[in-house]
């Protein structure tokens, strides 16, 4: 999907949102589907902190480069744009290992699916490790 012209690669987009609305493992799908994107070490463009400035979903697949941030950022608008999931609170949470002295980027689904700690893995949010410390939570909502 990454290396198509930027039309197709929104039409991959909305061909993704089409497929969670039925298929089995929906969480799994959207992780599959965000884990080849096109990696940058930091996008100093957007602030994850200021929900007000960031970039819509379209905009990001334009520029089509992904840090952690906005590869989180990108499976929840994935899930929250879908009519199954219309109605489920996703979350976006910046966490600190206290431990590590490393972030993460975690949507959370429900409170009950963690997506984006481990790569190309669901977990349950209760398998986080008790060191995560919550810097940002933010409710992702879709923008209809």
């Amino acid at each position: 999907m990454f290396k198509l012209d930027v039309d197709d690669r929104l039409s991959s987009w909305a061909d993704l949102r089409a497929q969670l609305e039925t298929c089995e493992d929906p969480f799994q799908t959207v992780t599959d589907f965000w884990y080849g994107a096109p990696y940058v070490p930091y996008n100093n463009q957007i602030d994850p902190f200021h929900q007000k400035a960031w970039p819509t979903p379209w905009e990001i697949i334009l520029h089509n480069k992904y840090d952690d941030f906005t590869k989180a950022l990108m499976m929840a608008y994935s899930i929250k744009f879908t009519q199954r999931f219309n109605n489920s609170v996703v979350e976006l949470r910046t966490y600190i290992d206290k431990v590590k002295n490393a972030y993460y980027n975690i949507v959370c689904v429900d409170d009950l699916w963690a997506i984006n700690y481990y790569d190309n893995a669901v977990i349950p949010v209760n398998l986080l490790p008790d060191s995560f410390l919550v810097e940002n939570l933010i409710e992702v909502r879709a923008q209809r």
